[in-house]
C-alpha cells in the first residue's frame, strides 16, 4: 500500500524541518568542554603570598570538587592533568591575566572556569568563581559569595551556592 499524500508530504516537511535544525532541541546538544581549575587561596594578609596550609589544601581540594560537580550537568569537564606544569608555572591563575583560557584552550576546551578563596581573616572567606571563554578570555560569568566561619561544610555550601545563585541562574551565555 502506498502512503497517503498528506504523510508523505508531514514526512518531507519533517525531513526539511530536521535537515535545516530548526527541530533541533538544545538540550540534546552536547555540553560545552570546560577546563576546571582547582580553586586557588589568596591572603592578602601575608606579604607576597605563603603556601596553603595542609587544611586550607584539603578544603581547597573539596570545594573544587563541589565546582565539578555542581556544573557536571552544563558543561563536559576535561583533564588539566596535562598542563600540570604550566599550571603550576603560572599560578596563581586568579593574577596571571587570562592565563587560565590560554591553558584551557590549549587543552581542547571551550571555557575556563577557575576560583580563589580570599581569606579576610580566622573566620571570614570570600569565594570567587569565574567562567570565560577559552577562545578570547572574556569572562562571562562570575559570582562571588562571603564564607562566615571556617568548616568544610560551609566552604562546600558556598560554593554550591555561587553554582547554583551566581554562575548557573540562567543558561551560559550564546550558550544552549
Amino acid at each position: 500500500m502506498a502512503p497517503s499524500p498528506v504523510r508523505s508530504a508531514l514526512g518531507r516537511a519533517l525531513t526539511a524541518l530536521l535537515a535545516t535544525g530548526a527541530l533541533a532541541n538544545p538540550a540534546w546538544a552536547a555540553p560545552e568542554k570546560a577546563a576546571i581549575f582547582g580553586v586557588e587561596l589568596f591572603d592578602p594578609g601575608v606579604v607576597g603570598g605563603r603556601k596553603a596550609r595542609p587544611d586550607e589544601v584539603r578544603r581547597l581540594g573539596l570545594v573544587t570538587d563541589e565546582l565539578r560537580k555542581a556544573l557536571g550537568d552544563s558543561v563536559e569537564p576535561v583533564d588539566t592533568a596535562p598542563q600540570a606544569a604550566e599550571i603550576t608555572k603560572q599560578a596563581p591563575l586568579y593574577k596571571c591575566d587570562g592565563c587560565a583560557a590560554a591553558i584551557a584552550k590549549t587543552l581542547g576546551a571551550d571555557l575556563a572556569v577557575s576560583g580563589y578563596v580570599e581569606k579576610g581573616s580566622n573566620q571570614i572567606f570570600n569565594l570567587t568563581v569565574t567562567i570565560a571563554e577559552a577562545a578570547t578570555g572574556k569572562v562571562i560569568r562570575g559570582g562571588r559569595v562571603v564564607i562566615r566561619a571556617d568548616t568544610d561544610d560551609t566552604w562546600a555550601h558556598a560554593m554550591r551556592w555561587v553554582v547554583k545563585n551566581r554562575l548557573l541562574t540562567e543558561p551560559l551565555p550564546n550558550r544552549s
